[in-house]
């Protein structure tokens, strides 16, 4: 098989990404063995190909929002067959065991692991995903469609949780990507008022098209004041901004895996029992509510489509924000 591996551990970066022939992997007793159709580009995976998140493994193939379909099963997996559509996202396992585990946090589990930073993802036409942590697709949508609900799609669905967000709340979505296309699919379904915040005048014109009641830069007081707020950009003065809109009470969630830093700010700001509160991935029972909610809806996708063998092109793309939705790589042939 092919397969789009970070190698090395000079100075990261997109020049160590290489395209590999690879033996095809063998699934473990508890796990699946997939033949990737489809895989989305996430800004966490250029992070850690640029090394702004530190490599678990090296070498790794990145990719967490992987589509495919079941071509074996280990020994011990019950309840999946092959044949049967799946998907891969960012949490690859968790322990099961610690408190954080026990209590419904396995996101927040000291010895979970992830796809495409501890694990090889989905840059590759095959991989494993242990059984328990494979996610079922609805129909519907194209394995194209349906690669971004698995990362941005679900880490967004969380984000809106963590932040709050009730039916016919004033929401305010900072930065207008991928992810959040996706989240203000669900808040205009749960009946929100939805204030957009964007540096680029075509994401903003976008937003209002889907629904937004108003959309301006991030230094724009919004013209109401915000239940809640989540910030997509990896700024930290984003965060500033979107604290700054808030009523008392509200919640600021941060949908960042790495963020630059939080500049000072004064304490007025985050009087009146406002709330700044981090998103850190998502648990199993987010994935599956997220998944059965796009399919309600339903929510639709926008996607650029690259080649395996351009992915370093849709890294470099999405770094230079010349991606319109979400980029994802199509297995060549496939």
């Amino acid at each position: 098989m092919r397969a789009l591996a970070l190698a090395g551990r000079g100075t990261p970066g997109l020049d160590h990404l290489r395209l590999e022939e690879r033996p095809v992997p063998e699934p473990a007793d508890d796990e699946l063995l997939l033949r990737v159709s489809a895989c989305g580009v996430c800004r966490t995976d250029l992070q850690i190909v640029q090394g702004d998140l530190a490599p678990h493994a090296v070498p790794v193939v990145p990719g967490h929002q992987a589509v495919g379909r079941v071509e074996a099963v280990g020994r011990s997996v019950t309840g999946w067959t092959i044949g049967e559509r799946a998907g891969a996202g960012w949490l690859a396992e968790a322990c099961g065991h610690c408190a954080a585990c026990r209590s419904g946090r396995e996101n927040l589990c000291p010895d979970a692991r992830f796809t495409g930073w501890d694990r090889d993802g989905g840059y590759a036409e095959w991989m494993t995903v242990r059984a328990d942590f494979a996610l079922r697709l609805p129909e519907g949508p194209s394995d194209l469609a349906a690669a971004p609900l698995l990362c941005g799609g679900v880490i967004g669905y969380r984000a809106l949780r963590i932040a709050g967000v009730q039916p016919g709340s004033r929401l305010g979505l900072y930065g207008f990507g991928a992810s959040a296309l996706l989240a203000i699919q669900v808040a205009r379904h749960w009946g929100c008022e939805v204030y957009v915040a964007s540096r680029s005048p075509a994401e903003r014109e976008r937003a209002v098209r889907l629904g937004a009641t108003w959309a301006g830069g991030y230094d724009d007081p919004p013209p109401a004041a915000l239940d809640a707020a989540v910030t997509f950009a990896p700024a930290g003065s984003v965060v500033v901004a979107a604290l700054r809109a808030l009523a008392p009470g509200g919640i600021v969630a941060i949908n960042a895996i790495h963020l630059d830093r939080v500049p000072e700010f004064p304490y007025e700001l985050l009087w009146g029992e406002r709330s700044l509160r981090s998103v850190a991935n998502y648990t199993r029972a987010d994935a599956h509510e997220f998944l059965d909610l796009a399919a309600r809806i339903p929510i639709t996708t926008e996607v650029d489509s690259f080649p395996l063998t351009d992915g370093a092109a849709a890294l470099r793309a999405l770094a230079g924000g010349r991606v319109a939705g979400a980029a994802v790589l199509v297995m060549d042939g496939r």
